[in-house]
């Protein structure tokens, strides 16, 4: 069972590393929203966009993170 979290914990903190990484930073987009892109940040299709996959895996990634840590500090 150890061995179990240990491996998810591992997967986990990579997949967070990784799609930490490959965010691009919040200003990064700051002329375009002044320009009017604000549509494009506060619009339904975020969530399908490249961005919106990297926020939820990055969310997803962490939660598992978390309990996955918790799990093996019980376990131990």
């Amino acid at each position: 069972m150890e061995l179990v979290v240990r491996i998810l914990l591992i997967i986990a903190s990579l997949i967070l590393i990784a799609s930490i990484l490959l965010q691009s930073g919040k200003s990064a987009g700051m002329s375009g929203d002044i320009a009017g892109g604000a549509e494009s940040i506060w619009g339904k299709s975020k969530g399908r966009s490249y961005e919106g996959k990297l926020e939820k895996a990055t969310t997803i990634s962490a939660i598992i993170f978390v309990i996955a840590s918790l799990a093996l500090v019980a376990i131990q």
